[in-house]
This record gives C-alpha cells, sequence and structure tokens, in this order.
C-alpha cells in the first residue's frame, strides 16, 4: 500500500522497521544491564585484599568494561524512551521508572569512587607492583560495590513493574 508522506498512517514496511528497531534496541539494552551485572559481580569477587599487581590490573580492565557498559546502557536506555516503545510521555510519568532511574544514577555516582581507586593504581601496575591501600578504603570501596549491588535489586523489580504499567500516573 502506498501512503502519501505526512499523511500520519505508517506503510507495513515502516511499522517492521519499527518493530525490528525496537527489538534490536531492546536486546542492545538488555545485553548491556547483563554486562553490567556481571562486571560488578566480577568485581565483587575480585575485591579481596591484599592485591596483587596481576589482581589489580584484572580490577581495572573490569571496570572499565563495567563504566562503558553502564554508559551504553544509560545513552540506549534514554533512545528507547525517546525514540522507542511508549515514548517518553509515558515513561517520564510512570513512579517505577523514574525510581528505577534514580537507583541507576545513584548507582552510576556511588561508583565513582571504586573507579577513583582502581586507577590510581595505573603507576604501580604498570611498574609491576602491588597497590597498597589502607584497611579503610577497603571498606569503603567494598560499601561502595554493595550500594551498586542494592541498587540493582531495587531497579529489577521496578523494571518488571513499569513494563506491566503498575506506575504509570
Amino acid at each position: 500500500m502506498l501512503v502519501p508522506p505526512g499523511c500520519g498512517i505508517k506503510s507495513v514496511r515502516e511499522r517492521s522497521i519499527d518493530v525490528n528497531a525496537s527489538v534490536l534496541f531492546a536486546s542492545l539494552h538488555h545485553l548491556a544491564a547483563f554486562t553490567v551485572v556481571a562486571m560488578l559481580a566480577v568485581e565483587v569477587a575480585t575485591f579481596k585484599p591484599p592485591f596483587t599487581a596481576a589482581q589489580a590490573r584484572r580490577l581495572q580492565r573490569v571496570d572499565a568494561i563495567f563504566g562503558a557498559s553502564a554508559a551504553g546502557l544509560l545513552i540506549i536506555g534514554l533512545m528507547r524512551v525517546t525514540w522507542f516503545e511508549k515514548g517518553p510521555g509515558y515513561y517520564w510519568h510512570d513512579l517505577y521508572f523514574l525510581i528505577k532511574f534514580g537507583a541507576f544514577i545513584a548507582a552510576a555516582l556511588i561508583s565513582i569512587y571504586p573507579t577513583v581507586i582502581f586507577l590510581s593504581w595505573t603507576k604501580s601496575v604498570k611498574a609491576g607492583s602491588a597497590p597498597q591501600i589502607s584497611d579503610a578504603c577497603v571498606k569503603r570501596v567494598r560499601k561502595c560495590l554493595m550500594l551498586e549491588l542494592t541498587a540493582i535489586v531495587v531497579i529489577l523489580p521496578c523494571a518488571a513493574l513499569m513494563a506491566r504499567g503498575f506506575g504509570y500516573r
């Protein structure tokens, strides 16, 4: 069916492209989310002092993947909100979306401290020596990692509730 441009009716081909793009971005969003969770789990499991140079290097690499995945998750998620699914008018009025987004931003801000600590090890790791870290710093990093995991525990039910329209006002 040929549809004149600007008439507001989408052709079968245009609807197919919308659905395919929606599926692609949903898949990328889920891949990024699972990567974030996996990398955080690896950070938690690997962050066990006393550290070796290899262990510190591994933490740096894992944290870099974690950060890149989180950035991708945010960008793809905002693209989905803006151009796919129900649109921004829906999501920005959904209580569970707002809680989910807030928990994500909180986790992102909390993750800055461990990242700064891991990056501070670069000089010693390049020299092949183990980084030195105080017990107080270990406790703060561990607390940050646990708070990030807690944010994920908040995000998961909010995502399920949001997807079913429970928080829409």
